[in-house]
């Protein structure tokens, strides 16, 4: 998966998980509750990894370049 797609999807989770917090707190629901948590918290894992993605990707094409500058 592509680093835009892992952000996206990370946004994605992390908005649900907001969701189904704030419902499982509205409707007395531990179990709900902590299922938001715990998607939120994989929504935050999978932008961090989108973020590494990118940044590795940025890292390598500024080598390149610098390499080819030097050629």
């Amino acid at each position: 998966m592509g680093a835009t797609a892992d952000k996206v999807k990370g946004a994605t989770n992390e908005g649900i998980g907001k969701a189904k917090q704030g419902i499982g707190e509205a409707v007395g629901s531990d179990k709900l509750q902590g299922e938001g948590a715990v998607q939120e918290i994989k929504g935050k894992g999978q932008k961090a990894v989108g973020d590494a993605k990118e940044a590795t990707k940025d890292a390598v094409n500024k080598a390149a370049a610098a390499a080819n500058k030097n050629l």
